[in-house]
């Protein structure tokens, strides 16, 4: 049986090296990929994100809209389904935390007009855990329930 605590740790630490993250934002089209920030050591959010002023997203987002980010690490071996409120935060603080050179590549500096700060607010997700293995795929030719296997694979996140 697979301990919740290490699919929760297992989340953050892959959010946090990954990076990327499919944001949807209610009144929008489809999702779209961006890159999240944790600020911190802690796990909790909130959650960063860069974009423009002039992107549909920037455009829709009013104080706390409800929000949706799905995550999957990039060997695929956890998944994630965040959900929580956006709000424009450009508070320069964060901006001078956060900036560095992947972020400076899309703007003219940190006073760029354009430059625009998401501040995610997580209030409930589940990550699971990939299952399907070689040891899942024997077990399933041999007859075994595959529904154990996922049973435990799962944790609700508490922020």
């Amino acid at each position: 049986m697979t301990d919740t605590h290490d699919i929760e740790h297992k989340f953050w630490k892959a959010l946090r090296a990954d990076r990327t993250a499919m944001l949807w934002l209610e009144g929008t089209p489809g999702s779209k990929p961006m890159t999240v920030l944790v600020d911190g050591k802690e796990d909790t959010g909130p959650f960063w994100i860069f974009t423009s002023t002039d992107t549909e997203a920037a455009v829709v987002v009013h104080t706390g809209h409800p929000a949706n980010l799905a995550f999957s690490s990039k060997g695929h071996d956890i998944f994630a389904s965040i959900e929580g409120t956006v709000t424009i935060d450009n508070d320069r603080a964060v901006i001078d935390r956060l900036w560095n050179p992947f972020v400076a590549a899309w703007y003219e500096g940190k006073d760029d007009p354009k430059l625009c700060l998401f501040r995610f607010d997580p209030s409930d997700a589940k990550a699971w855990i990939d299952a399907s293995s070689l040891l899942a795929g024997v077990k399933l030719l041999l007859g075994a329930d595959p529904k154990k296997d996922f049973q435990d694979k799962v944790s609700e996140i508490q922020f």
